[in-house]
């Protein structure tokens, strides 16, 4: 059955001056003259057989059926722009602008993008690393920081909590057994000048009477928990960061606890793309992995024994 569509053109032009309010606006917008949409719009009133605009001499006012009207249009050429954009994609390489925390990135985000790649054939995904405030990135799309923190211009979501227990090489356990946390005073401390709280933080909660003496310092996160992999001292490692370490063994967790809630995982997305669909999918994409591993890679972390 044929469907009863008014002519695009009149279509078009009674939108952009609708949206406006002016004639005057509509014909800069959709570069014809002033007379140009004044005659569509007629044509197209007089197509409906209805009023959709008041006329006071230069300004025009939408009727209240204009005003109805009006909503369903443009809802109806918001669908037909995204079909568009979705069909001219196909098969077009795009490109998605990633920053990251550096162990995040390689701990956590890295061995999960191929996932993603599955779901998104077509795009070029750009991962960069960096500890820098997001507002000192030079460009991105989604950048990925631990929070929450006020971040200008953005919009931001939790999508991945993070705790910290103690890790070491199951070699080092051997040589020097842990089995309450003063035991630690014996053992090298290796810490991240990107975390220079954590110890102390988890020392403190531990009730840790012994004085530890030794420690070792890292200027990056992934450089203190790989010297643990290589038996170098005892690291306090995120969950659910280690989970591949901790399920090969090659960290184990000497004590059952505690374990200490830190600061968690944001996907951050500058506010003027937010709403573009390869963001969303991307960030879509990080809420529901951050889900599962909330669910199954933080909960069954045993001490070894």
């Amino acid at each position: 059955m044929a469907r009863n569509l008014p002519p695009f053109p009149a279509l078009r032009a009674f939108e952009a001056a609708a949206r406006h309010e002016s004639f005057s606006a509509a014909a800069n917008e959709l570069h014809v003259t002033h007379g140009a949409i004044s005659r569509q719009v007629a044509t197209f009133e007089a197509w409906l057989g209805v009023q959709v605009f008041h006329r006071r001499g230069k300004r025009v006012r939408l009727t209240d059926d204009g005003r109805r009207y009006l909503a369903t249009v443009q809802a109806a050429f918001d669908s037909i722009a995204l079909a568009t954009d979705q069909l001219r994609d196909t098969g077009v390489v795009r490109v998605l602008r990633v920053n990251a925390l550096p162990t995040f990135a390689m701990k956590w985000l890295l061995p999960r993008l191929n996932q993603f790649q599955r779901k998104a054939p077509n795009v070029e995904l750009r991962l960069s690393t960096s500890n820098a405030p997001v507002e000192m990135l030079d460009s991105f799309d989604v950048a990925v920081r631990r929070g929450p923190a006020h971040w200008p211009n953005c919009v931001s979501g939790h999508f991945l909590a993070e705790s910290e227990i103690p890790v070491c090489s199951p070699g080092l356990l051997q040589r020097s057994p842990i089995n309450v946390a003063d035991d630690l005073a014996r053992h090298v401390l290796l810490h991240s000048d990107t975390r220079p709280e954590a110890w102390s933080n988890w020392l403190s909660t531990a009730g840790v009477t012994a004085k530890c003496r030794k420690k070792q310092s890292f200027d990056h996160f992934y450089l203190a928990l790989q010297a643990a992999v290589d038996g170098l001292g005892v690291a306090l490692g995120p969950l659910p960061l280690l989970a591949d370490e901790l399920a090969s063994g090659r960290l184990v967790v000497p004590l059952a606890g505690p374990r200490i809630d830190a600061r968690g995982y944001w996907w951050i997305a500058r506010r003027e793309v937010a709403e573009a669909p390869l963001v969303a999918q991307f960030c879509e994409w990080l809420q529901a992995q951050g889900d599962q591993a909330d669910e199954t890679e933080t909960g069954g972390v045993d001490a070894a024994r």
